[in-house]
């Protein structure tokens, strides 16, 4: 049943490759080519953005995540399941558009889940303890579509920690826990049906345990076609859809551009081509090779569609990362053929109108994290290293883009009202 792919690599560093993106291509790359990085970090100093090391974004997903632990660890279970509904009902989610029922249930779960998780890494057996009490809740009140979603949840990300912690010290074991967890979960959400509910949390959960199975991919296709019809302004999903459909390529080469396109008919009405931006956006960060399928041109109009509809600065941070960064040059683990190297071309340039047009303020935990490229490194920084390099790629990538325009010692402003030169006194 499980399919799940080993693919975490150890780098020579958790920001190594950020000389590489600001010298591979793009405008002013070859005059940084000669400059030292004295030299580049001398010209961001010439940036001017306002930078937010806590965006209004990572508070709310805190808050819903924080409330979700506490009710969790008060046993106040009928109120978290009243929250989860409330949730699910009225599409509750975040400034950038992630989904508070599930972040609710990532918090109720999270205690279970870092427990487990620690005790794997520490090469022990997870104490049956903290799933167990769940369970009993679940027992407790067997027709609770909100208690069900934590605990199969919670099953789904204990079997996803035996694998990716465990495979390479125990294949065998550690396929087996994951099966049996992945089991209970199909169990525990057998009985709820999303869609008579109303509640897009549970066919989101559903989708995740399918993405499991690769025998499952056209139901998969289905079950994400259904979630997103519940919850097309969700753009979490479509994002999920893109990822999950990436091991299904390997049997049907052109599904996620077949999908991609369904859901950007689907939703066309809301997001106009934005559907098909937001199925390929993670896809293309995670797996170079769905960049072979990319209708560059239909991806950028969809990006303006998303942009048009959704003027946030978190929204404009991501995209500008994902083109400075998961876009820039050189930057794919394989070769692409000469059409994908344009259209990776296409999105890396659209930096500039990003910048010059939208971008305000910046949220220097994305840009870090898009650096990273998440499951490539072993450990992570810490929260306030991830801000100070966030800020620090973002401005130099930026005094990269611009590097003809401050030469002469002038400066680069962000408004409002769009970006703007000082010039030097």
């Amino acid at each position: 049943m499980l399919k799940m792919s080993n693919q975490s690599k150890a780098v020579s560093g958790p920001f190594s490759k950020l000389r590489g993106i600001l010298t591979a291509g793009g405008r002013g790359a070859a005059r940084l080519r000669t400059m030292s990085d004295k030299d580049i970090d001398a010209m961001t100093k010439r940036i001017i953005l306002p930078s937010l090391p806590v965006s209004d974004e990572e508070m709310a997903r805190a808050t819903h995540q924080d409330h979700g632990q506490k009710l969790a660890r008060q046993d106040r279970w009928d109120e978290l399941s009243r929250r989860i509904r409330y949730a699910d009902q009225s599409r509750l989610t975040t400034p950038g558009g992630e989904t508070a029922s599930l972040l609710l249930a990532f918090g109720a779960r999270s205690d279970v889940v870092s427990a487990a998780e620690d005790a794997l890494h520490d090469d022990a057996e997870p104490a049956p303890e903290g799933i167990e009490a769940l369970e009993e809740v679940l027992a407790e009140e067997p027709g609770d579509y909100p208690c069900a979603l934590v605990v199969a949840l919670a099953h789904l990300d204990i079997a996803w920690a035996w694998h990716s912690i465990m495979f390479e010290k125990a294949p065998k074991e550690s396929l087996t826990r994951a099966h049996e967890h992945l089991e209970r979960a199909e169990d525990i959400l057998a009985p709820h049906d999303g869609v008579a509910l109303d509640a897009p949390s549970l066919l989101a959960a559903l989708c995740a345990l399918n993405a499991t199975n690769e025998k499952r991919g056209r139901q998969l296709a289905e079950d994400y076609a259904r979630l997103i019809e519940l919850d097309p302004e969700g753009h979490r999903h479509m994002r999920a859809m893109g990822r999950h459909m990436l091991p299904l390529m390997r049997k049907t080469p052109n599904v996620l551009e077949v999908e991609a396109r369904r859901i950007a008919s689907q939703t066309s009405d809301i997001w106009q081509a934005g559907g098909y931006t937001w199925v390929y956006f993670d896809a293309l960060a995670t797996e170079p090779a769905a960049m072979e399928l990319l209708d560059a041109d239909f991806f950028i109009e969809g990006m303006e569609n998303i942009i048009e509809r959704r003027l946030d600065q978190h929204v404009i941070n991501q995209f500008a990362a994902f083109c400075a960064i998961s876009m820039a040059p050189g930057q794919q683990a394989r070769s692409l053929s000469r059409r994908a190297e344009a259209a990776r071309g296409q999105l890396h340039d659209c930096l500039d109108w990003l910048l010059s047009d939208y971008l305000q303020e910046l949220h220097p935990l994305i840009w870090s994290q898009t650096l990273l490229a998440p499951g490539q490194v072993p450990m992570l920084p810490s929260r306030r290293a991830l801000v100070v390099k966030g800020r620090q790629t973002a401005l130099r990538i930026i005094a990269a883009r611009f590097a003809g325009e401050i030469a002469d010692g002038s400066s680069i402003a962000f408004s409002p009202q769009g970006m703007y030169r000082l010039p030097a006194l």
